[in-house]
């Protein structure tokens, strides 16, 4: 008799497409393991990848804007999930591996720093050479799990490794991924824009308005469709109109929101955070805890300071800041 997982391996055969990814085709994991009675491998990635420290931890790390007064804001996780589901929706309308391609999604930004990519761009400049998606793949193979890493499948870990710039041997649903990332971004970055007013809708070129939509949700709704409908024979991506707005809509998020001064006002004190932080550190590896100080011996002090400030929630940050640097209050009595 079939296991489950024998079972939905042959389902998808019957319902991923000649561009998909079949779970029996997997290459493998760096370390090879026993299968699953009932998940395929991409599934075993997915659950491997939300239970992770490092998925619960994006929570607190920041999006775009630095600790907002709000409730309603984005953070790093609902980012993930964000692109998760336009991801989803996208492979399953192409017939691709819609496990695959939820795996990649939620290991994407497991490697993002701390404040963002205010965050990311102070430690590029301390360390002279950081990225997150770099960072992503370090993170599932070697510091998850007490150093053990997550042992994903390979399809997985490049995936994630090249969600920002893409590579000629990718899969499609990783493709899908690094598309639905940059739509899930500009628009739900838009939103809190809006909300917090920075912008106003009638700030939003007409070129976007009127091919992609007014509201959040059409515009989500236009981009997807249309990539869906664009996409197939194993390519992935927008019609011109849709690509020409896009482009339109990308330079209009750099030009109002991404540099600008209300919104990226506090960026300034981010690598006056990150910077002392990481030099404390670097000075005090033994200060480090345990499982850093064993890479510090294993790769270096930078490799192991880079790891364990890259890995800090905003609020862990500032916390260590304080400690750190900040007399505390006393009392003699």
């Amino acid at each position: 008799m079939p296991s489950f997982r024998e079972i939905r391996q042959q389902q998808e055969a019957l319902i991923i497409g000649p561009y998909g990814t079949l779970s029996v085709n997997s290459r493998g994991r760096p370390v090879p393991e026993p299968e699953d009675e009932v998940r395929t491998c991409f599934q075993r990635d997915v659950d491997r990848v939300t239970h992770s420290k490092a998925f619960r931890r994006l929570r607190h790390k920041t999006q775009v804007f630095l600790r907002p007064e709000g409730d309603h804001y984005r953070t790093r996780l609902t980012h993930t999930l964000e692109v998760a589901r336009i991801a989803r929706t996208i492979a399953r309308a192409l017939a691709l591996n819609e496990d695959l391609t939820e795996a990649i999604a939620l290991g994407h930004d497991l490697g993002h720093t701390p404040f963002g990519h205010a965050g990311e761009r102070a430690l590029r400049d301390i360390t002279g050479g950081f990225h997150h998606y770099e960072q992503s793949l370090r993170v599932v193979d070697k510091l998850e799990k007490e150093g053990q890493g997550l042992n994903l499948c390979q399809e997985t870990r490049m995936g994630i490794l090249n969600h920002t710039t893409g590579a000629p041997k990718d899969t499609v649903e990783a493709d899908v991924v690094r598309l639905a990332d940059h739509i899930a971004y500009l628009n739900h970055d838009l939103d809190d824009a809006e909300r917090a007013g920075i912008v106003l809708a009638t700030d939003v070129p007409l070129i976007i308005r009127t091919r992609v939509g007014t509201r959040n949700s059409q515009r989500i709704n236009a981009m997807v469709t249309d990539a869906i409908v664009s996409g197939g024979q194993g390519a992935v991506g927008f019609s011109p109109d849709m690509e020409e707005a896009y482009k339109a809509f990308e330079e209009f998020m750099y030009a109002a929101v991404y540099h600008n001064p209300t919104a990226k006002g506090e960026e300034s004190k981010v690598k006056g955070i990150l910077g002392p932080i990481m030099e404390y550190y670097g000075k005090h590896p033994d200060k480090l805890p345990a499982e850093y100080r064993a890479i510090a011996d294993n790769e270096g002090v930078a490799v192991a300071v880079t790891d364990y400030v890259s890995g800090m929630t905003d609020s862990f940050a500032i916390y260590t800041f304080e400690d750190l640097f900040i007399p505390a209050s006393w009392s003699v009595k």
